[in-house]
């Protein structure tokens, strides 16, 4: 079988990486693409994907949007239609599901937060098989017609995709920072996301809190970088870095999006969510559970090397998810 993943965003490459590897290894073709933003193309060349560069984002407009996802669908469609393959794949990638549907290419889209509404509209209706942690209630899906198409997995993605992981301290060394020293790991806010188009307050008042500590901030675009860098006092790597390892060993992540925190309670590091967005089934369970907070405050922020060892990992088999996935050539249960 001939397989076609599409990464569009930086956690993809993670994400999909050990799910490539598991399709493969069950004998069958993976040919990837990617788009060329934030840090994509960047990790895909880390993670040893060969990915054929198709497109760029267009900005956060809902016109851009919808320009950029009619552009690189068509491009994606002229560039896959004489490769003549049986299934095509994404972590959320509307530009895949269309192109796919275009070519009348069988589809299954994956996601772990549901309150993307513009994004989910067109990749469950689109794709065979959704794949979602069974954290999300069923009912917050049928919006988007994915109710017959469901497949459900236990636990966090983050827990599949880092099974295999292991922190390398090489990145204390690369990035300048003192182990004995408490560091930090802070994520910017998604402004370019449709579900959280709003200025995040609290964001920079926690910048304001953590200047001049041990600090590594990681923007997710250009712009939020040159920012950092005129706000000075902060420590922001200008490539791609082994973000896992850094997350790994430090002290305390702060993140105002979704998989790093995610990432965070997986490798068993303290976390809070400056999210303000709508909070989706997976936040919603690991703040009940305690294994993340939300953060109200910068008040509330302590610095100090952990006084208590990480929590034991949870780690999960990525065959599942490849499975899952798989299944989108099974017949329509329509």
């Amino acid at each position: 079988m001939r397989v076609w993943v599409d990464l569009t965003n930086s956690p993809h490459p993670l994400v999909m990486r050990p799910i490539v590897e598991r399709i493969r290894r069950g004998g069958d073709d993976v040919t990837v693409t990617a788009r060329d933003f934030a840090q994509t193309v960047e990790l895909c060349e880390r993670l040893g994907l060969d990915a054929t560069v198709i497109g760029h984002h267009r900005g956060g407009r809902r016109l851009d949007k919808a320009r950029g996802l009619a552009a690189r669908s068509a491009a994606l469609a002229r560039w896959a239609r004489s490769r003549r393959f049986d299934l095509a794949l994404g972590h959320g990638s509307n530009d895949v599901s269309v192109a796919a549907a275009l070519l009348r290419i069988p589809s299954a889209t994956m996601f772990d937060y549901e309150w993307a509404t513009a994004q989910h509209n067109v990749n469950c209706r689109l794709a065979r098989a959704v794949v979602v942690p069974e954290a999300i209630p069923p009912e917050r899906l049928r919006r988007y017609g994915a109710a017959a198409k469901l497949r459900r997995y236990p636990g966090l993605k983050e827990e599949y995709y880092l099974a295999d992981f292991e922190p390398h301290e090489e990145v204390l060394d690369e990035l300048g920072l003192d182990a004995a020293e408490p560091i930090v790991v802070l994520r910017t806010p998604p402004d370019v996301s449709l579900y959280h188009r709003f200025a995040n307050d609290l964001f920079g008042r926690v910048l304001e809190r953590l200047r001049g500590t041990q600090t590594v901030v990681l923007p997710r675009i250009a712009s939020q970088r040159a920012e950092l860098a005129q706000a000075g006092d902060f420590i922001v790597p200008e490539h791609a870095i082994d973000a896992q390892s850094l997350i790994a060993l430090a002290d305390l992540v702060i993140s105002a999006g979704g998989t790093m925190n995610r990432e965070a309670v997986a490798l068993g590091t303290p976390v809070w969510t400056t999210f303000e967005g709508r909070l989706g089934g997976v936040d919603e369970q690991l703040i009940a559970e305690g294994r993340m907070r939300k953060l109200e405050s910068a008040e509330q922020i302590e610095l100090g090397k952990r006084r208590t060892p990480s929590a034991a990992r949870i780690r999960r088999d990525p065959q599942l998810l490849a499975d899952l996935l798989l299944s989108a050539t099974s017949p329509r249960k329509e």
